[in-house]
């Protein structure tokens, strides 16, 4: 189940104002995103996540279906919070959200993780320990992602 939030969750706000600094960036696989979701995603036994948007550079047509799909309706298309439960709902929003290249936030529950994606198709994953940022590096490499080196993410006031 997906569901509209009037503000972004409380998990998003707070990795916003204190962004874990364990991170490692890849480019997103538009041509790819169901296997990319599902290799993220399969380590991990989440029970939901929360999705706060920046910027939409172009109208989120995927996007747009899968709220509808949800029963969300939207004043503007240009700004969500949105919150998915389960499995295959977390999948489907992140999925989709990926796939209309647009800057967000997703924060996991728990909160073993979190991604800050841009329209430029770099998606960063962050992780309260290093250990936990290289082990997903591993499996997405594994699975034939493309890491990009030497790129740091600005966070905070700075996150564009």
């Amino acid at each position: 189940m997906i569901f509209a939030l009037e503000e972004p969750a409380e998990e998003v706000k707070q990795f916003r104002a204190n962004p874990w600094q364990s991170q490692q960036t890849f480019k997103t696989p538009l041509k790819n995103l169901n296997k990319f979701v599902a290799t993220l995603l399969d380590p991990f036994a989440l029970e939901a996540a929360s999705l706060s948007t920046d910027e939409i550079v172009f109208e989120p047509d995927r996007l747009l279906q899968l709220m509808a799909s949800n029963s969300i309706h939207t004043e503007s298309p240009w700004k969500f919070n949105l919150r998915a439960s389960g499995p295959q709902s977390i999948a489907e929003l992140l999925e989709a959200t990926l796939a209309c290249w647009i800057d967000f936030a997703f924060v996991s529950t728990p909160e073993l993780f979190a991604i800050y994606a841009d329209h430029d198709e770099y998606t960063t994953f962050y992780a309260p320990t290093e250990a936990t940022v290289k082990d997903l590096a591993s499996v997405l490499e594994q699975a034939g992602f493309e890491r990009v080196d030497g790129y740091r993410r600005p966070s905070g006031d700075n996150w564009k």
